[in-house]
């Protein structure tokens, strides 16, 4: 009985990991290409030249297609043991996408001041609505992750999960 838990254990942080991974990637990924290539409203490093700026873009790019392919991969393995929660797994990509804009939005926006959302006269305005976003987000993602918490809960909702 207990390696039957150790396993519904590993199982139910794998899926809470695989699901962060792939939302901090995806949030990156959506961050650089919005705001950093369509409407190329700022780099990731402002603080140089633009080619640095473009660089620096580049890598955070790289960072995201990382994050999410390297979710996804988990994501695979989950499903081909038919041990994906993907309830717990979305809660996990929704805690993942707010950590990631929230840790961009206060850390490298107004401490580290790398970059800012855009740059204009009222950016608090911006700024509000990128954190309200972010923190909408992680609760979201905290609510799905409380509600999977219960490891009985597991077998019954992995078995319902995809038949």
């Amino acid at each position: 009985m207990a390696d039957k838990n150790n396993v519904q254990s590993v199982y139910l942080s794998r899926n809470l990991w695989s699901g962060v991974l792939f939302g901090m990637g995806l949030a990156a990924f959506i961050d650089e290409t919005v705001f950093h290539q369509l409407l190329r409203w700022h780099h990731f490093y402002d603080k140089s030249t633009t080619d640095i700026g473009l660089i620096s873009d580049g890598l955070f790019h790289a960072f995201s297609w990382f994050a999410t392919i390297g979710g996804l991969f988990l994501f695979a393995d989950l499903r081909r043991r038919n041990a994906l929660w993907f309830k717990r797994w979305l809660g996990g990509v929704f805690t993942g996408s707010g950590g990631f804009q929230l840790y961009d939005g206060t850390i490298q926006h107004k401490i580290m001041e790398i970059h800012q959302i855009r740059y204009v006269e009222n950016v608090i305005i911006y700024d509000l609505i990128w954190n309200i976003l972010a923190f909408l987000m992680i609760i979201n993602g905290l609510r799905l992750l409380v509600s999977t918490r219960d490891r009985h809960q597991l077998r019954k909702d992995i078995s319902h999960d995809y038949q």
